[in-house]
């Protein structure tokens, strides 16, 4: 039986032919990245390759890492070994990896949503033999509303906020999430303030080219009144810090795809709880796997064992790996005063949110 192209190993998903890894979580010589996020992109390998746009983004929380970009559809070939990036549609610059050797394909999705946000390039399914995905929200239960209607309810919120004179605080991933919320905002309504993870993400990203509605940082200088009268977009590791709380009397509305279960608006204590995420729900990853074609499907994080048993019985080949990805929309809740940081190769701490 022929080894297979990809392996699972303890350092990330491994191509012996190519001598790469795929987001790999410990150090390596060659390491393909499909997108920023923590999870995915570490610090410590001597070589990177990732989409033009994730370039910036992993300047700023890597530091000045040896990294090579490419645009989607470009091919790289690496001892025989074609690599390729492909839309994920998950956040800017997320990529699925489909590498080829002797007319064998595999894909590794990354994370993906297959709906189409504004601001990510669309998610593009790919033809494959072998397709890693993950499956985050991989029950029925997940079914994500249009984007147009979530939105509805986040201007009418902050419009009401204003209205009773109630400051308004949304609270999302930095990187994806956050710039999600901004493109989707009214702004007739007013101005958005950013906490500083999130401005620095938004900058990194203009450094790369991408066009963002406007932003102001906020900073000791801000006036309060001020920054009251608009929205304020921040990060999870902001909630219930002195941070947050100067700004009161406030709304607080949390983004996340763990907001469709039950109870999970109370344990972030929010206000308000936006159904509203970067990964695919239910029927997404159904449909995404399915326009695979893919002989193999191998799940890597998320409802792995019921999702798989599922595609397995209704005639997909699945298997159930194991990874370290997934961090970023894990249900973690930050206590007071509580933040993740995250020291840079330069000895600068970039202050992150809670993974």
């Amino acid at each position: 039986m022929a080894k297979p192209l990809l392996e699972f190993t303890d350092k990330g998903i491994y191509c012996e032919q190519g001598k790469f890894y795929i987001d790999p979580w410990k150090p390596v010589d060659d390491a393909v990245i499909t997108h920023a996020h923590a999870d995915h992109a570490y610090w410590g390998h001597k070589n990177y390759l990732a989409h033009h746009l994730s370039k910036e983004v992993l300047f700023y929380r890597l530091g000045e890492i040896n990294l090579r970009t490419v645009e989607y559809g470009e091919t790289v070939t690496k001892n025989g070994v074609q690599i390729s990036l492909y839309p994920a549609g998950h956040v800017i610059g997320s990529a699925q990896i489909r590498v080829e050797y002797k007319g064998v394909v595999w894909v590794v999705s990354g994370d993906y949503k297959t709906d189409d946000d504004g601001i990510s390039t669309p998610f593009e399914p790919v033809k494959c033999h072998h397709f890693i995905s993950e499956c985050t929200f991989g029950m029925p239960v997940y079914s994500w509303k249009p984007q147009a209607e979530i939105f509805t309810d986040v201007n009418n919120w902050w419009r009401t906020n204003i209205d009773n004179g109630v400051a308004t605080v949304i609270v999302g991933y930095s990187l994806g999430k956050a710039q999600r919320i901004l493109q989707n905002l009214d702004l007739s309504i007013g101005k958005v303030y950013t906490h500083g993870v999130i401005e620095n993400t938004n900058e990194a990203l203009r450094r790369n080219g991408v066009i963002l509605n406007p932003t102001e940082r906020i900073t000791a200088e801000s006036s309060k009144e001020e920054v009251r009268k608009g929205i304020i977009l921040a990060p999870p590791s902001s909630v219930g810090t002195p941070w947050m709380r100067k700004f009161g009397p406030y709304s607080f509305g949390y983004c996340s795809g763990w907001m469709a279960l039950r109870g999970a608006k109370r344990r972030r204590a929010a206000d308000r709880g936006f159904i509203m995420s970067d990964h695919a729900d239910w029927n997404g990853l159904v449909s995404a796997i399915d326009a695979t074609g893919c002989e193999c499907v191998y799940l890597t994080h998320g409802y792995t064992a019921s999702f798989t048993r599922y595609l397995n019985e209704i005639g997909f080949n699945a298997r159930e790996v194991h990874t370290l990805y997934g961090g970023e929309e894990e249900d973690s809740t930050v206590t007071e005063g509580e933040e993740v940081k995250e020291t840079a190769p330069s000895g600068d701490v970039v202050k992150e949110e809670a993974q």
